[in-house]
């Protein structure tokens, strides 16, 4: 459709848009007008670095490669774990249920030997508690789940551990009364346009030729 004409129907049919925005503006009215900021939970972060015991590592004199790979794989391997259930798990336990663990969100990558963890929840108190329990169980726990670290945790190192700061909202809470009112809109839009193709009345010389009759003569408007 071309925009001339969709702009002669949303023209003819303003009233037909305007509806379902007034509607949706009025709903939408006093979330704007008692507009509470939420905040979207709270965020720390922790950068550590990981290895096995020296003597589960075979080497020879004086060759610390292997201790950079071996330290490379085992924070390889903590990246997974720690997005597992299993060290969710492990902080529920930790905590001994002074802290409700299922709103917690953990996200976790890996850089070489450098392993970060994400935590995001909604107490900052809790988040800070979680946080030094996921620290706890990061250095003590792992050899519950690694075989090959020989029946001895990892050794973890803590390199930066960022405190909690408040989370932005989230962009529906945000931007939430004017995706209504955008959503009225296109409403509005769509009901215009089902109105003109419904409507059997012939209002311009392009609408007889679209239904493929020829126009003999037209009248000027004075």
């Amino acid at each position: 459709m071309e925009l001339v004409t969709l702009f002669r129907i949303l023209l003819r049919r303003w009233w037909l848009v305007l509806i379902p925005v007034a509607i949706t503006a009025a709903l939408a009215l006093p979330d704007i007008l008692n507009r509470r900021v939420v905040s979207g939970g709270f965020s720390a972060g922790v950068q550590y670095t990981a290895f096995q015991s020296m003597e589960a590592i075979p080497r020879a004199d004086g060759d610390y490669q292997d201790i950079w790979l071996s330290s490379e794989l085992t924070v390889n391997a903590f990246a997974d774990w720690v997005r597992s259930g299993s060290f969710k798990q492990e902080i529920a336990a930790s905590l001994n249920g002074d802290f409700d663990t299922a709103p917690l969100t953990i996200a976790a990558d890996n850089e070489r030997s450098l392993g970060t963890i994400s935590f995001y929840y909604p107490s900052e108190l809790g988040l800070n508690v979680i946080v030094a329990a996921a620290i706890e169980v990061l250095q003590t726990r792992s050899d519950a789940y690694f075989a090959q670290l020989g029946g001895e945790p990892a050794a973890v190192t803590i390199l930066d551990q960022s405190p909690a700061v408040a989370a932005p909202p989230p962009l529906v809470d945000r931007y939430g009364p004017l995706l209504r009112v955008g959503l009225g809109l296109l409403a509005g839009i769509g009901l215009a346009l089902l109105a003109h193709y419904v409507d059997p009345v012939v209002r311009r010389r392009e609408d007889v030729e679209a239904l493929g009759l020829p126009v003999i003569a037209t009248i000027p408007k004075r």
